[in-house]
């Protein structure tokens, strides 16, 4: 029978030899929280089209650490409320819960910096695995998380609590952070947010870090790593490509209804300078939410199968469609944004300026706005207004 104290140092060694896991206590942590005690009921395993249900009940005990010490992203919820538990069979289902691959959680942790004494706010606990390995190094007085799932939060702190971490876990809107512990040395959220919030900034020490992903589409998004100064503002880089679910409350529906009705009276029509396609990649797609907050990219198929592609803002009113025209893009703008133009102009300024990656983006964040700019881009500058 397979020992989960093995598969653990097994986990471990494998995250150290990828160059996530440096630190030894983060090791140390690694190799001693039970990961499969945060997945009960058990986990939806990804065919395709389906998800299979496999519980910690009903699967063979090495099949069930073999999973969970997979390095794999493993979801724990679909729809906000279906649990393997609940699934006697392949069920369809959106993700809407999970425990976030080891690498990425241990190299956000790394990133925190964390040291003795230091207090943090975790925003989204999931299974809480995450906070099992801050509390295992910072005693579990010292680490607070919040989850907005009721149903998630309980069991994470059920989980927690039979692995000997009676921390703070507080069920609630984490946007709005958790005053009643602040102030924090860190904060580090593990969903995507379409911009920091301030609460975050208002509750960490002068000094602190707030870790966070911003983005609001399934790619192209950043993980902003913030400095928080005495003055009440925090300034930083985004340090990497990062990926996670968005926050509940910020959740973008699909596009729904017909496509070509929405965009059947354009105001303009001309030759693109570049393919639309480029937004399909992780770069591209993070300036164009820096060049167009609130922009949404549809991909669709034509009657004859041809490519379509759209760029939507619904509270603008704006859209842009993309049709082929032989080798060249044709776009199509509507409303009073030509959404478009503010996108392309950042992809020229960003090819012009030899395509930096995304950890040249600086972010300083005030009470009253979002600056975002590429030191060697003088022209690529962007300021979001918070309302």
């Amino acid at each position: 029978m397979t020992d989960p104290a093995s598969e653990r140092r097994r986990m471990a060694t494998v995250l150290m030899n990828r160059g996530v896991l440096k630190s030894a206590w983060l090791r140390k942590a690694v190799e001693s929280v039970p990961r499969e005690r945060f997945l009960r009921p058990g986990v939806f395993l990804d065919e395709g089209r389906t998800w299979r249900p496999v519980t910690a009940n009903d699967a063979n005990p090495d099949e069930w650490l073999k999973i969970a010490y997979s390095v794999d992203t493993l979801t724990t919820q679909l729809d906000g409320q279906l649990t393997a538990d609940q699934a006697d069979e392949r069920v369809v289902g959106v993700p809407t819960s999970s425990s976030t691959d080891p690498a990425t959680v241990v190299g956000m942790i790394e990133t925190l910096d964390l040291a003795t004494g230091h207090r943090v706010l975790e925003i989204g606990t999931g299974t809480g695995y995450s906070a099992a390995l801050m509390c295992h190094y910072l005693g579990e007085d010292n680490v607070a998380t919040v989850e907005v799932d009721a149903q998630v939060a309980a069991r994470a702190d059920a989980a927690l609590e039979a692995v000997g971490f009676s921390t703070w876990t507080v069920t609630g809107d984490g946007l709005l952070g958790h005053p009643y512990r602040a102030p924090y040395d860190r904060v580090i959220a593990t969903c995507a947010v379409r911009r920091i919030p301030y609460a975050w900034i208002r509750q960490t020490r002068p000094g602190g870090v707030v870790l966070g992903t911003v983005g609001s589409w399934p790619w192209g998004t950043g993980l902003a790593k913030l400095a928080v100064g005495d003055d009440g503002t925090a300034e930083g880089s985004i340090v990497g490509s990062s990926s996670f679910m968005q926050a509940r409350a910020q959740a973008v529906a699909p596009m729904a209804g017909d496509l070509s009705a929405r965009t059947a009276y354009a105001d303009s029509e001309r030759r693109t300078r570049m393919s639309p396609l480029v937004l399909e990649e992780w770069m591209p797609a993070f300036l164009a939410q820096l060049a167009a907050p609130g922009v949404h990219f549809v991909r669709a198929s034509g009657r004859d199968g041809s490519p379509l592609r759209y760029l939507f803002n619904p509270e603008k009113e704006s859209f842009a469609e993309f049709l082929v025209d032989g080798e060249n893009w044709i776009v199509r703008q509507g409303g009073p944004v030509a959404l478009w133009d503010d996108v392309e102009r950042s992809l020229v300024a960003w090819q012009d300026a030899g395509a930096p990656e995304i950890d040249s983006v600086r972010l300083r964040v005030t009470p009253t706005s979002h600056r975002y700019w590429i030191d060697q881009a003088p022209s690529l500058r962007w300021e979001h207004r918070i309302a």
